[in-house]
């Protein structure tokens, strides 16, 4: 595959400010961090700019903050965090772009880290905002995109921000090895070959869905996105979550897969509740049998038998998205 970017490792970096793109979405419970693990894997990309001199800035998302800046989603926890891993502070910004940003970027020397505050407390980052990525392109010299996770989002600091630095962006090793991964299985996958995608709409997955039913054996379906195709089946989902203009895509990609051969698998019964709460009534009933008043929260034990022995039958599998709420 010829990924048209560099790696980290094919620009000089010395003393020169560089803005690195991480997931740092990780689960929190309290303003304590439950996992590290986003965290643990940007290290090698962050400790080889810092080993060769960079002035490191890092930003991320966290959560999805309403309202703009919110202390319950401060990225201050990762920065503390980073800081012992590293061995060295992890100088953290007041806020994204403003006064603080500004000030620390400008004063960084070489070999230090600093963290811009959560990219979503700015409006114009999920709206991929062109002010808000020239902002941000002007506090670094090279631009380093190592957020694999969220590296399908056109937003601010992920997509638009790229073209700011038309020769000096380059890819970090998270997503180097994530590409190369992809590369591997997509051009030479042990069979049978099984997809598993979940996910919250069908909006989102359509083009997903069309490029691996050209590639995969078996197809299984899970998330909210399902209860589209439920109800594009004729089955009654509820108050599920439902994307009634995207039913016609569903049913095409239904016909889609037997053209093709492709096994697709769509849950067979699921887990409901009378409201999306921890507290609320549960049951489970058969899939495109959900009541009114209910809505389908995750895939049902039945379900689960049938999705592990696919698994299990499987030479290789990937995965994208959950099976249920979580």
């Amino acid at each position: 595959m010829n990924y048209n970017k560099k790696s980290v490792e094919d620009i000089d970096v010395r003393g020169k400010r560089v803005l690195c793109r991480c997931d740092f979405n990780v689960p929190t419970k309290g303003g304590v961090i439950t996992s590290d693990k986003r965290i643990v894997a940007a290290l090698p990309t962050i400790q080889y700019l810092v080993k060769h001199g960079a002035r490191v800035i890092l930003c991320s998302h966290m959560g999805k903050p309403k309202n703009g800046p919110d202390p319950a989603f401060s990225l201050q926890v990762v920065a503390d965090r980073l800081s012992e891993l590293l061995g060295q502070p992890v100088k953290m910004a007041k806020d994204v772009v403003g006064e603080s940003a500004q000030s620390l970027a400008a004063s960084l020397k070489d070999g230090e880290v600093m963290l811009l505050e959560n990219t979503r407390f700015e409006k114009g980052e999920t709206k991929n905002d062109p002010e808000l990525s020239r902002k941000l392109a002007s506090l670094a010299d090279i631009f380093v995109n190592d957020a694999f996770g969220t590296a399908h989002r056109a937003h601010a600091s992920t997509a638009l921000i790229a073209e700011y630095f038309p020769s000096d962006k380059m890819f970090g090793y998270v997503m180097e090895g994530e590409l190369k991964a992809i590369d591997k299985v997509l051009k030479d996958p042990a069979r049978p070959f099984t997809a598993i995608l979940g996910g919250s709409k069908v909006s989102t997955k359509i083009s997903v869905i069309e490029n691996l039913l050209k590639l995969v054996n078996n197809l299984i379906l899970g998330g909210g996105m399902t209860y589209t195709f439920k109800a594009a089946l004729g089955g009654k989902v509820g108050d599920s979550l439902l994307e009634a203009d995207w039913e016609s895509y569903a049913n095409e990609m239904v016909e889609k897969a037997k053209e093709k051969g492709v096994k697709l698998l769509l849950p067979v019964d699921t887990v409901i509740a009378d409201a999306f709460s921890p507290d609320a009534n549960s049951k489970v009933v058969k899939s495109g049998e959900i009541p009114a008043g209910w809505q389908g929260l995750d895939i049902g034990p039945e379900t689960v038998k049938l999705y592990c022995d696919a698994v299990a039958d499987a030479g290789t599998v990937i995965w994208n998205g959950p099976m249920g709420v979580f």
